[in-house]
Parts: structure tokens; C-alpha cells; sequence
């Protein structure tokens, strides 16, 4: 093969593997939190949107992160699932710092979209600062 696409089957590994990671967080986050986030947005629920935008992009961080300082596939894994398991302390932080948060999702309430969404960030960054190693 030639030298430049030489690291093409990694990439094609580890890519199809983030987005199916992708998948089981979105799944698993949606089944865990009170809110039914899916329907919500289909219905256009902005603070839904900023909620569970804000999850993906915290779990994007340290995926990202596992991907790139990762030894091997099963590294990559784990660190993702403790990256998911990040995003949802971070829920748990953001609903025990704002009463009523999924209620507020639900009811559409642009500021309790932003701090969820803005908790999930913050703790996004952290995790990927703390996974290079």
C-alpha cells in the first residue's frame, strides 16, 4: 500500500467505531435522562436541542481525545465509556444544581437547555484535558 494511505485502515476502524460509540451514548443517554430528548426536539423543543447538543458535544471531547492518545481499539473503548459515564455525572450535576431541570427541558425553557448543554461542555473539557496521557 502506499505510504500515505498506509494508516487508512486504522482510521476507517476507529471512525466507524466513533460513530457507532456515538450511537450507544445518544441511546444511552436518552433512555437514562427523564426527558424524552428525540421526541422533544422533533417537536422543536430549542431548550431539548441545547440539552442534548451540548451531551454530544461533552462526549465528542473525550472521544476524540480516546481516539487520538488510544494504544489499541479496546483503549479506545473503554476510555469512550468512561467519557459516557462523564456525561452523565454531568447530567446529575446540572439537574441537582437547577430544580426542576427536565421539567424546564420539557417546558422548553432556553435556560435550563443552556445549563445542562454548558455543564455537559465543561465537563466534556475536563475529560479530554485528563485523558492525554
Amino acid at each position: 500500500m502506499f505510504g500515505y494511505a498506509a494508516g487508512l485502515p486504522a482510521f476507517l476502524v476507529y471512525f466507524v467505531l466513533g460513530l457507532a460509540l456515538y450511537a450507544l451514548f445518544s441511546w444511552v443517554y436518552t433512555t437514562l435522562t427523564p426527558q424524552k430528548e428525540i421526541q422533544l426536539i422533533r417537536s422543536g423543543n430549542t431548550a431539548a436541542v441545547v440539552a442534548f447538543l451540548g451531551a454530544i458535544l461533552g462526549f465528542s471531547l473525550p472521544l476524540s481525545s480516546a481516539a487520538a492518545n488510544s494504544v489499541s481499539i479496546v483503549d479506545f473503548i473503554i476510555w469512550s465509556i468512561i467519557g459516557l459515564l462523564a456525561q452523565l455525572f454531568a447530567f446529575f450535576l446540572a439537574s441537582r444544581t437547577m430544580t426542576g431541570l427536565h421539567q424546564r427541558i420539557t417546558d422548553g425553557e432556553i435556560a435550563a437547555g443552556l445549563w445542562a448543554g454548558g455543564i455537559a461542555f465543561a465537563v466534556g473539557i475536563l475529560n479530554a484535558a485528563c485523558m492525554t496521557y
